[in-house]
């Protein structure tokens, strides 16, 4: 994750390397990813990028992070411990229909299209109830499905919606 450096950055300037970070990763896989483009997008000095990051791959997984909090919040996404189907299911429908303009869209299916394996796993985290876990790992899944298999967009809407009102309890 970036450094205390990058966290203190006055908003403005992070802002800039944020979206620097976006372009190069929308348009280029990691693997293909170039801290040349970045640091000359951002108008940032070659050193600042690696005072900042440990090497490219750090600065993707910050930009993931971003892009999750992002979309997440844009779906209507907070700190409620109640579970709304409806609620998940709308989030992830405007994200994949674009309602929402997301910057993010093509990082995601860039991500899933490409980087995901690249990158290590992170641990469940414990603090989510079950429930909700179980939402969002369907949901990133949908997303994933559906970015990367568009015909098959509506059986997987549909499936998406009748799990979640399951595990909501709701009649199937």
């Amino acid at each position: 994750m970036p450094s205390t450096t990058f966290n203190h950055l006055p908003t403005d300037k992070k802002d800039r390397i944020t979206a620097a970070l976006l372009t190069e990763f929308s348009n280029y896989g990691l693997a293909e990813a170039q801290v040349a483009r970045i640091v000359a997008n951002a108008e940032i000095a070659r050193g600042a990028f690696y005072k900042y990051f440990a090497d490219l791959t750090d600065a993707y997984q910050y930009l993931y992070q971003q892009a999750l909090q992002t979309i997440h919040r844009d779906a209507g996404g907070d700190e409620r411990q109640t579970f709304d189907a409806e609620r998940v299911y709308q989030g992830v429908v405007a994200f994949v229909d674009r309602v929402n303009d997301s910057d993010y869209y093509e990082f995601i299916r860039r991500h899933y299209a490409e980087n995901e394996s690249l990158l290590p796993t992170h641990p469940v985290s414990t603090a989510l109830p079950a429930v909700a876990w179980a939402a969002m790992v369907l949901s990133h899944a949908a997303i994933k499905e559906i970015l990367l298999q568009p015909t098959h967009e509506a059986l997987v809407r549909e499936r998406l919606r009748t799990t979640l009102r399951a595990l909501q309890g709701k009649k199937v």
